[in-house]
Parts: C-alpha cells; structure tokens; sequence
C-alpha cells in the first residue's frame, strides 16, 4: 500500500532519479576531474590558474530546461576543449567513455574564465515525463520533482567521500523574460564564489540561488583579523 501511495504521488521518481545519476555517472567520473584539470593545466598554464574552480560544475535548471549545445543556450559561453576520457567496461558495454567538456565562459568585459560545466543529464526525463500523456505528470509535479532531486543529490554528494571537492552544484531559476546571457552570469558568479571561499564547511549553493529556499545552508567560519592577545576589560 505505501508503494502504491508512493507511486500516485510521484514521491520516488527524483529520488530514484538521483541515486542512479549518483552511482552509475557521479562516483564514477568525479574522483577523476582533478586528475584531468592537472594534465590540461600541465599542458596550458593559463587556462585553470585557479585551483579552487577545478571541479564539475553541474547545472540543475529548476524548468527542467536543459540544452544539449551550451553554446546556443548562452553566446558567451563558448567550447574550449575535452578533458581527459575516462574508459570502462560497464554493465555489458566493452570500453565505455566518459568525458567531459572544457568551456571559456566571458564576461561583459570580454574576461574569460574556464570551466568543465554540464547539465544534470537526468533533469531530461523529468521534462520528457511532463510532455507525455501516459506519465501523467504534471508541470507542478516536475517543479516538486526538480526541486526534490536537487535536495537529494545534495545530500548524496556530501555524504561522499570519493567525491568531496570535485563538484559545484548550480541551481537556478530562469527569468520570466529572457536574458540573452543569463546563464554565463551565473556560472561566473559561482566561479568567483568559489575563488573567495578560503574556508568550506561543505559543498553547498551560495544563499542567492534558489537552494536557499529548498532547505540548503552554508556555512562560513570567522577568524579574527589579529593573532594577538586581546586585552580583558572590566568595564
């Protein structure tokens, strides 16, 4: 019977959604990004200078709204190169790849700054079951379900060992009206974020995004400007 309550209100579907993004593609290829930015940087110094962004940056579009070319999503977002491919024998499939895609994101000075970035590939079907009859889901539903996937990827990535340090999580919510460049904004923001952070207490989003709404914290640790003793008042 709760199955079937579970099933009617489509309470597992961003939860199963999550754990399969994690296992079968996340703790595969994170515990590796570090690795692959080293040999890019190795071979063009100026590319990654900055260590604190080397990580996948993973886009989760509360929409459900994911573009297959990021170029056309964004003009100043622009492709750069592949990272390192990583081969394995998987699930009956001899010598599979995954790889990820390096990108020069630029600002309105024309600054740039690269980035591996992707979309979080499930978030498809999630707006693919919103666009079919016999799924019965609704664009409520998918806003909960995106909502509820994000929350639980979250908490499966912090809790990972493999994968600390190696992923930024983007959650965002579009504009009513469009933004031409929008989405480069946004990954620049989290890419300065992230320069600025000298103490972490986990991987989290910055309270500016929708994340805060759903429940995510972050906390950041003070320490005072002086090493010196300071004097005891009594008054």
């Amino acid at each position: 019977e709760m199955s079937e309550m579970s099933e009617r209100s489509k309470q597992n579907v961003a939860h199963g959604l999550a754990w399969s993004y994690y296992i079968g593609y996340l703790k595969i290829v994170l515990p590796r990004i570090k690795e692959a930015m080293e040999e890019i940087s190795r071979a063009n110094p100026n590319v990654l200078a900055c260590r604190e962004t080397w990580k996948l940056h993973i886009l989760v579009p509360l929409s459900c709204n994911v573009w297959d070319d990021l170029e056309k999503a964004d003009s100043n977002i622009q492709y750069l190169t592949d990272l390192a491919e990583t081969t394995l024998t998987r699930a009956g499939t001899k010598k599979r790849v995954y790889k990820h895609s390096l990108y020069t994101i630029r600002d309105e000075d024309n600054k740039a700054r690269h980035c591996a970035v992707e979309f979080a590939t499930p978030l498809q079907t999630l707006y693919a079951m919103s666009q079919d009859e016999c799924a019965a889901f609704s664009r409520d539903d998918r806003l909960e379900q995106a909502k509820l996937f994000y929350r639980t990827l979250e908490e499966i990535l912090r809790s990972s060992k493999e994968c600390a340090g190696t992923y930024r999580l983007i959650a965002y919510e579009e504009p009513g009206e469009a933004e031409t460049h929008f989405l480069s904004r946004e990954i620049l923001w989290h890419l300065r974020q992230q320069q600025r952070e000298e103490f972490t207490v986990y991987e989290g989003t910055p309270p500016h995004t929708p994340a805060t709404a759903m429940g995510s914290t972050e906390l950041s640790l003070q320490i005072s400007d002086s090493d010196l003793p300071q004097p005891l008042r009594s008054d």
